[in-house]
């Protein structure tokens, strides 16, 4: 079975291209014209183990708030359609993060239900073209588009470029995690036989 998928999203804003392959080793290419979010989607890719390839042009002369948000929901998109039925899947994943002296707690349920709580102080401020406020959009792009229940609590702050970077490194360990295929399941991880 190929647990593969490219999604393409046009819009009047931006015209972004993910293609992901769940069963890889974390090769990536991340192109969006904003150089500290190709950053973090370098790492999503390295330690989620999924290989990651992300084109994005937007108007980024306005903010780069629609790239960030559209690439989420195009990431998402391409996450649901890779997982399928999401039969044989670990279904679960959770990640504990230290980032020098920030520490980020992950967990998330590839449930088929959508929902992001998100608990971090992050100082606003700008980052290599990458506002700060946008992680939260990025995350609620990606899990509504991938159905998926997902919590990121940061337990200890400190700047803002390590808690984003423990933020995306937690997600990545924990969809790690929940992505993987566990010979013990048969089917569908849920007792009503559909996610």
């Amino acid at each position: 079975m190929s647990r593969e998928a490219t999604i393409r999203r046009t819009t009047g804003e931006t015209d972004v291209e993910v293609r992901i392959a769940l069963d890889g080793s974390g090769i990536s290419e991340a192109a969006t014209g904003i150089g500290f979010f190709d950053h973090m989607l370098v790492l999503l890719a390295r330690h989620s183990l999924i290989d990651i390839a992300v084109t994005a042009t937007g108007d980024l002369a306005t903010g780069s708030h629609h790239t960030v948000e559209d690439t989420g929901i195009t990431m998402g998109q391409a996450l649901d359609r890779a997982l399928g039925d999401r039969s044989g899947i670990a279904r679960y994943g959770s990640a504990l993060v230290p980032m020098d002296e920030v520490l980020v707690q992950v967990a998330l349920d590839l449930s088929g239900r959508p929902y992001l709580a998100f608990d971090a102080p992050i100082a606003p401020m700008v980052l290599g073209g990458f506002e700060t406020d946008l992680v939260a959009e990025f995350l609620r792009g990606l899990s509504n588009a991938a159905r998926m229940t997902l919590h990121v609590n940061v337990l200890q702050g400190g700047g803002a470029h390590h808690v984003i970077e423990g933020c995306f490194k937690g997600v990545a360990r924990a969809l790690r995690t929940a992505v993987s295929l566990d010979p013990r399941v048969s089917g569908v991880p849920s007792s009503k036989g559909s996610l």
